[in-house]
């Protein structure tokens, strides 16, 4: 359904949308770029494109339609898959028995059309649509989805032969493996594992109540309730997760780890599984892994200024230390792989000892660590140094043996690259003194230190507020702003002249797609270069307090100064910052 440029251009014009002399200048641009005008139009800023749709859909003669409060019946959405919905923006919304009615964002999409048609063989009605209608609609999917989880959960527990969970009911491992084997759970596990990947989840909690079984998984850091099961239903589930990550099935007084892996259309999945004895059972952990997960960038992460020069210049030496620091989940080993991707090149030889083995990645030598059979962080890296690399990655330094070779290592010509479970960032220097390191080494082998902390992002639908007088009088108690306006004009993100009384910041609005207004994570940093000011410290013994402080006058932002950062670029709230700081 092509549109003729004279069409478009008489209906634009004596519509009043563009004037001639921008449609014009934007032609006269589509015909060098080999595009079309409207798309120009709308990249120029001179139309919107729900209002070239609505043109489009005007003179192709096609019905313009708003999806908008429009509840879709799951078998008439689910007509169209939904990777190829989301992929082509099109969306199955009313059915007769002849014919189906499909909402679009390009009508000239006619391999689409064409698939459909095929699939479903009925007759194709086009209809053109808006950018929010389609949004919302394809959110329609998740939702249906976890109606449809419910129904399964409902359902196949009806028909799921269930042993008692009482722990003293010594059921064979046969008889376990035949629970874990039913059709019904079977089906339940699947599908548990298949919304949480999903709804974008980190973990799955699986949690045996006094008379119920808590499903919870933790999405953008935070832990929601997903589903609540009869308690009769936890044997049979943890036995089939048992399976899964081939764990012993009889073995229920000892903590148990294992893994395995799930492969849908998109992504593979990895699963890394913790088993533990609790009062009431068994508490089931899963850690979702997306192997497959790549593209990252330094500045995609979060770093920017005069951090991210510090560590692209880390980057750039053969030796000594780079560290990640902060929590479990904070990020650490996605900030290490992203230098790594950096890293890796031809010309070097890189290898990795982790716990786990978190993403796979092409030209690096990953090994995985097994410490029950002995090999462990230490006896690895023995075993690294070994193999000729250029550059080391230790996935955690836990103890003194891991530390003491990490640190030789980056001595004797590799550049070493680890994670270390610190507050901040100058909180690593103490913690290498507390595992016996001397400070001679650690001067002479550290780079660079960075600490940082997982924070959510506002999604588009945020609104723009002003701190008042009191309330920057409050937060100037806790942080340097003359430092962080500083640093805003330097990036020039804020005008020259700013001040803080004119400097907008955002709140959290919650709408049908996002209900807490945030969307996704991105990370805070406080990046630390080990300069000779405060190499001096270290060897003076310094507290960490005394090394920030150094650090600070050298111009380094604190994690809570760099979440105010971005709290003015409207990436997330200060009531955010206050939070994940604050934990």
């Amino acid at each position: 359904m092509f549109i003729e440029e004279k069409q478009l251009k008489e209906f634009i014009i004596d519509s009043g949308l563009v004037s001639r002399a921008d449609f014009e200048t934007a032609s006269k641009e589509a015909k060098e770029k080999n595009v079309s005008t409207g798309s120009v139009l709308v990249s120029l800023g001179k139309i919107k494109d729900d209002e070239l749709r609505r043109v489009q859909a005007h003179i192709l003669g096609i019905p313009f339609i708003s999806l908008k409060d429009l509840k879709i019946p799951f078998d008439i959405l689910s007509a169209i898959p939904e990777p190829i919905a989301r992929h082509h923006n099109i969306i199955a919304f009313k059915q007769t028995s002849d014919s189906l009615e499909v909402a679009m964002l390009d009508t000239e999409d006619l391999p689409a059309i064409d698939f459909i048609k095929k699939k479903v063989n009925l007759k194709i009605l086009p209809r053109l649509t808006d950018g929010d209608s389609m949004k919302g609609a394809l959110l329609q999917y998740q939702k249906s989805l976890k109606a449809e989880f419910g129904d399964i959960i409902q359902k196949e527990l009806e028909s799921l032969k269930m042993l008692a969970s009482d722990p003293g009911n010594a059921a064979s491992e046969a008889d376990l493996k035949k629970l874990a084997e039913d059709l019904p759970v079977v089906r339940i596990v699947d599908t548990l594992l298949k919304h949480a990947i999903i709804q974008d989840a980190s973990d799955i909690h699986i949690e045996p109540q006094e008379t119920e079984l808590l499903v919870r998984y933790r999405i953008d850091g935070i832990l929601h309730d997903a589903m609540v099961l009869p308690k009769s239903a936890a044997a049979s589930i943890t036995a089939r997760i048992k399976v899964l990550a081939n764990l012993k099935l009889d073995e229920k007084r000892l903590p148990q780890d294992g893994r395995f892996k799930v492969e849908t259309e998109r992504e593979k999945v990895s699963f890394r599984v913790s088993i533990l004895p609790i009062y009431y059972g068994e508490k089931t952990v899963m850690r979702l892994l997306k192997e497959n997960a790549k593209g990252f960038s330094l500045e995609g992460l979060g770093f920017h200024g005069e951090g991210l020069e510090k560590l692209h210049y880390a980057t750039k030496q053969s030796t000594g230390m780079i560290l990640t620091t902060g929590p479990t989940g904070s990020g650490k080993t996605t900030t290490l792989y992203t230098v790594l991707d950096i890293l890796n090149n031809p010309n070097v030889n890189i290898s990795t000892i982790e716990d786990p083995v978190e993403y796979q990645m092409p030209r690096v030598n990953q090994s995985q660590v097994h410490s029950e059979i002995g090999f462990t962080f230490s006896n690895g890296l023995r075993t690294l140094l070994r193999q000729d690399p250029n550059i080391i990655m230790v996935g955690e330094i836990r103890d003194n043996e891991t530390a003491s070779l990490a640190i030789n290592a980056s001595l004797t010509g590799h550049l070493v690259l680890s994670t270390l479970h610190t507050n901040s960032a100058a909180g690593a220097i103490p913690r290498f003194l507390d595992m016996k390191i001397e400070p001679f080494l650690l001067v002479s082998t550290l780079n660079l230190i960075v600490a940082q902390r997982l924070i959510r992002k506002l999604a588009d639908s945020k609104e723009q507020y002003f701190l008042s007088e009191v309330e920057l009088e409050k937060l100037s108690k806790t942080i340097d702003l003359e430092r962080i306006l500083k640093d805003l004009k330097l990036e020039k993100i804020v005008e020259p002249k700013a001040d803080w009384k004119k400097i907008p910041f955002y709140r959290a609005r919650p709408t049908a797609e996002y209900s807490d207004g945030y969307a996704g994570r991105i990370g805070i940093h406080e990046v630390l270069k080990v300069t000779p000011a405060i190499k001096e410290l270290i060897m003076k013994n310094a507290t960490s307090a005394q090394i920030e402080a150094q650090a600070k006058k050298e111009g380094m932002l604190t994690m809570f100064e760099d979440g105010i950062f971005k709290a003015v670029q409207g990436i997330t709230t200060i009531e955010e910052v206050l939070r994940v700081i604050t934990e």
